[in-house]
Parts: C-alpha cells; structure tokens; sequence
C-alpha cells in the first residue's frame, strides 16, 4: 500500500510543473493619441519560463481623453498556462496624466484569465480617465 502511494505521490509530483501556471514579465512601448476617443499601438516582449516571445498590440480608449503620449511599461502577467494564453482581448480600466512627462499603470484581463499589471512612465501632454480595450498579438 505504501508504495502505491509513494508512486501516486510521485506521479502527481511529475505531472504538476506540466500544468502549473507561470507568471511572465513584460515590456511593452505604447504610443496614443486621443480626443474623446482614441487609438493606439506598439510592441513589447514577454519573457515566460525563460525564452522571450515578441508581440504587437493594438488599442482604444473611450471617456475623458486629450493629448497624446508613449508610454514604457512593464510589469507582470499572471494566469498563464500556455504562452498562448497571453494573446487575445484585454479589457481595461486605467487612469493616468502626463504633462512633459508623468506616470501611467493600467490592470488588464483577457478571455483566457490572464491578468497584466503594467505601470511606467509617460511622455506627451495626456489626460484620460477612461475605458477602453487593447489587443495582443504574438509575432
């Protein structure tokens, strides 16, 4: 009985890792410009379980939006079982402002459960309070 279980224990063991989630670090640029709604694009770079994946993405924004900006952010994505997963539609809620230059951050969740926590500086004369949606890519 023992060592039934001992290879139960084992097995389980063994087969994890293959299906644990992993969190990756990203890097994005961003560029926006905006008069009540707006539009956007870039690229940016995932790092997960070691190797780099290259991405494109794409955005909108509507609600209280003047000026234009880019944007360095970086931060993690979360709820990743394959890399892609990180591809797809993100809903956003973000708030930030720049004048010369200023700060942003912005927490996204796509369809597949993947959570980005982004933040970083901003350049431009920007001010948004907004909704808005971006579309990932990988390359």
């Amino acid at each position: 009985m023992r060592t039934v279980v001992r290879t139960l224990v084992a097995m389980i063991l063994l087969v994890t890792p293959c299906f644990a989630q992993a969190t990756g670090h990203v890097q994005v640029k961003f560029v926006k410009a905006a008069l009540v709604v707006g539009g956007g694009g870039g690229n940016g770079v995932l790092i997960y379980r070691g190797r780099q994946y290259r991405f494109v993405v794409s955005g909108f924004s509507l609600g209280i939006t003047a000026g234009a900006s880019v944007s360095w952010l970086e931060g993690t994505a979360s709820g990743i079982r394959d890399v892609n997963d990180f591809a797809g539609s993100y809903a956003l809620v973000g708030a930030g402002g720049a004048w010369a230059a200023g700060v942003g951050g912005v927490s996204m969740r796509n369809e597949h459960g993947v959570v980005l926590i982004l933040k970083g500086p901003k350049a431009g004369l920007e001010f948004a309070a907004n909704l808005g949606g971006l579309t990932i890519s990988l390359r």
